[in-house]
C-alpha cells in the first residue's frame, strides 16, 4: 500500500476477534456501516447503498485478508484507492487503524471540487464512531444519506440542554469532545472558527444564540448550520440542520463530519469517565494545529 492520505486510529471496546466479526459479518455491516453489504472472504468484500459515497452499486475489490487485516481497492467516482483495516490488541479493547490512499487534497475538498471522494475521510470517522458504539451496545448516530439534499439529524443526549449547549459553544469543552481546536465567540455576531482564528480569521458568525435553546451559524457562502435543543426528563434532543447550500451539490464532507462529531458529543456527556476513542486523526494537507487528540 502506498503512503496513505488518511490514517485513523481508534480504540473500540471489544477483543480483536469480535471486532473482526463486526468488520466481516454482512448483517452487522448493515447496522453500523452501510445500507447493503455482501461479504464472502477471501474473495468478496462489498458495501453500497445510500449511506455510502458513490454507492449506487458496490465498487470494492479484495486485495488481502488475514486474521487481523482487511485490505481492499475501492473505486469512487472512477478513481481507485486502497483501504486497509488493521486490528491490534489494546488495554481498552482493540486498536483499529483505518488507512486510505489516493484521496483528493484538503484544498479540493474545501473548494467543493472533489465530488463524492471529498466525503471519504469523514465517512470513515463517522463509521468508526458507530462501530465503537455498536460494540458497546449503544445507540448509533444517524448516517449521512448521500442521495438526499436534506441535511437534518436528531440525537438524544443524556444531559440537560444547558450542559449540551455549553459544550457546543465553549471552546475548551468543544475541543475535548470534537478533537479539533476551535475559537468561539459565544454571542450573536460572534465568530466560530474550526482550527482557530489564525487558520480561519473570518470564520462563521452566530446569527442566533439563545443559551440552552438554539444557535445558528452563517458561513461566508450563505450556508447556515442550526442547532436546536429541547429538554425532557434531564435529557436533550439535539437537532442539527444545514441549509442555504446549492441543493445540487450538498456539502456532504462537512455534514458527515458534524455527524461524527455528534457521536463524540454523546460519548462526552454519557461516558464522562471514558477517554476519547481516538488515538490519531491524520489527513494529508490539513493545516497543522487543526486537530487536538489526547494521545
Amino acid at each position: 500500500m502506498t503512503e496513505p492520505d488518511l490514517r485513523l486510529r481508534a480504540v473500540v471496546p471489544a477483543p480483536p476477534k469480535v471486532v473482526y466479526e463486526a468488520l466481516t459479518d454482512p448483517a452487522v455491516l448493515r447496522v453500523w456501516l452501510a445500507e447493503h453489504a455482501d461479504v464472502d472472504l477471501p474473495g468478496k468484500y462489498e458495501f453500497w447503498g445510500r449511506f455510502t459515497p458513490d454507492g449506487a452499486k458496490p465498487h470494492q475489490r479484495v486485495l488481502h485478508v488475514d486474521e487481523r487485516t482487511i485490505r481492499f481497492a475501492w473505486t469512487v467516482d472512477g478513481v481507485e484507492s486502497t483501504v486497509q483495516f488493521e486490528l491490534a490488541e489494546d488495554e481498552g479493547g482493540t486498536l483499529v487503524t483505518l488507512s486510505q490512499s489516493d484521496l483528493p487534497s484538503f484544498a479540493e475538498v474545501l473548494a467543493d471540487a472533489a465530488g463524492a471522494r471529498g466525503a471519504l475521510s469523514t465517512f470513515w470517522s463517522l463509521a468508526i464512531a458507530n462501530l465503537a458504539d455498536y460494540l458497546a451496545g449503544r445507540e448509533l448516530t444517524p448516517k449521512c444519506d448521500f442521495t438526499s439534499n436534506e441535511l437534518r439529524a436528531s440525537v438524544v443526549i443524556d444531559a440537560a440542554p444547558d450542559e449540551v449547549f455549553d459544550s457546543m459553544t465553549q471552546p475548551e469543552q468543544f475541543c475535548r469532545w470534537f478533537g479539533a481546536n476551535v475559537d468561539i465567540e459565544p454571542y450573536v455576531g460572534g465568530r466560530f472558527a474550526m482550527g482557530g482564528f489564525e487558520l480561519d480569521p473570518g470564520g462563521a458568525t452566530f446569527v442566533e444564540f439563545e443559551p440552552g435553546r438554539k444557535a445558528t451559524l452563517r458561513f461566508a457562502d450563505g450556508m447556515t448550520d442550526s442547532w436546536e435543543l429541547e429538554g425532557s426528563d434531564g435529557k436533550t434532543r439535539l437537532t442539527v440542520v444545514e441549509s442555504g447550500f446549492d441543493p445540487a451539490n450538498p456539502p456532504y464532507p462537512g455534514w458527515t463530519g458534524w455527524l461524527g462529531g455528534l457521536a463524540a458529543l454523546r460519548r462526552y456527556h454519557e461516558l464522562p469517565q471514558q477517554r476519547s476513542i481516538w488515538r490519531q486523526i491524520e489527513i494529508a494537507g490539513v493545516p497543522e494545529g487543526m486537530f487536538s487528540i489526547d494521545q
